[in-house]
């Protein structure tokens, strides 16, 4: 079980509130409370959709449980003028807001940012949005596998025989909390400087779209538009998935000149480093060649079963790696070693594992606190320290402007 007892968290000296709901803004704050911030999530008496989300255990979401964690949760009714009254105190005194609701809707229950920069000038809002906060589209609602179609990423998934795939994971949401918490963190030192708070702005699709970065220019000079390749790496081979004997199938990145070589000469067939279709990486890199090197290395990965052909290649220095399932993942020493498991205590479930921290800082690394707090755990010591009487909680409590 883990066990907090590190006090010097980087950003132990930046307080922030949140009202996000879902994915994007939870994982930035959450990125921000494993640092140290002192983050409070601002929920609606319903508590944040993503309390829904996922697998659940004796009405406990597990999601919540981990993308929750760190943070102190007050439950407020924002659209009623007490509720807001509340909102404004905690957010005049933070250092940094992050917010995930579509452009306007903060304008319009009162919290946009030339509202707020007037009664704390140093404050840094976080918006994150499908589109942005301004643009034609900037008033489209805007998931995360939305703006991957929209900035090119969902064209590029999957298999050029078949329609468009889906990752079966928030990728884009994540991608842009960490732009989004990279913002944070140069708009805080900024303001060492100015003094004054601004606003991030970061949208969905753009994160998306910067994993485009190679095609930007190729189109323009070239009017190259790419497709999808299914396991290979754009004009880069080998790299793909290959078969095994047993059914297993084991990724094998073979970039470089110097690995390919040597690659051959595991497989012992050094004919293949001298063969123009395959000697350089540009080479390599044409459909047809790449097509034809995949077939001769999946011939001879078939002939052994993944974990001997899995040593062999390590042994060898080759990129490569068994594609690990979930379970896997719980057996593999490494993620163990790196603490990338770790034992949370929770109060119903005795403990739950979450991923761990990222990045690792050597001399003052994050730490999970604890774990994701019930909906408006924390409501009646947020209000207390305030300076709210229990008195004054309670009729809070029975006008459900707060959620005690």
């Amino acid at each position: 079980m883990m066990k907090i007892e590190n006090t010097e968290l980087p950003l132990k000296d930046l307080k922030v509130v949140e009202i996000c709901s879902t994915i994007a803004g939870p994982a930035c704050a959450r990125l921000l409370a494993d640092f140290g911030a002192d983050v409070t999530k601002i929920e609606p008496l319903e508590g944040d959709g993503v309390r829904q989300m996922g697998r659940h255990v004796d009405n406990v979401s597990l999601y919540a449980a981990a993308i929750l964690r760190g943070k102190k949760s007050i439950a407020l009714n924002l659209k009623l003028d007490e509720g807001k009254e509340i909102a404004y105190k905690l957010i005049d005194q933070a250092d940094i807001l992050v917010e995930n609701n579509r452009p306007g809707v903060l304008e319009r229950l009162g919290f946009g940012y030339e509202t707020l920069s007037k009664r704390n000038p140093r404050l840094i809002m976080v918006r994150i949005s499908g589109y942005g906060q301004d643009g034609p589209y900037s008033d489209r609602p805007g998931y995360g596998a939305i703006c991957e179609a929209v900035g090119g990423v969902r064209h590029m998934t999957g298999d050029p025989d078949r329609p468009p795939a889906r990752v079966a994971l928030a990728t884009t949401d994540y991608l842009s909390s960490v732009y989004a918490a990279f913002g944070a963190m140069a708009a805080v030192h900024e303001r060492q400087f100015s003094g004054k708070g601004q606003v991030v702005d970061v949208a969905l699709y753009e994160a998306a779209f910067t994993q485009m970065e190679p095609y930007v220019p190729a189109y323009e000079k070239l009017g190259f538009v790419p497709k999808r390749v299914g396991p290979n790496l754009p004009t880069m081979a080998p790299n793909s998935l290959y078969p095994t004997a047993d059914g297993s199938w084991i990724l094998i990145a073979a970039n470089s000149d110097i690995i390919y070589r040597r690659l051959c000469e595991v497989m012992e067939q050094p004919e293949l480093i001298d063969d123009e279709r395959f000697s350089t990486i540009r080479a390599r890199g044409t459909p047809e060649n790449m097509k034809a090197i995949d077939q001769i290395i999946g011939q001879w990965t078939k002939t052994y079963e993944l974990s001997q052909l899995a040593d062999k290649l390590i042994q060898a220095a080759i990129p490569s790696a068994p594609v690990n399932t979930i379970a896997d993942i719980y057996k593999d020493e490494h993620f163990k070693a790196r603490n990338m498991l770790v034992e949370v205590e929770h109060p119903m479930l005795g403990h739950t594992t979450q991923a761990g921290v990222v990045p690792k800082l050597s001399r003052t690394p994050g730490a999970i606190r604890h774990t994701g707090p019930e909906l408006g755990l924390n409501s009646q010591e947020i209000l207390t320290e305030m300076g709210l009487t229990s008195e004054q909680i309670q009729t809070l409590i029975d006008k459900k402007i707060v959620l005690g």
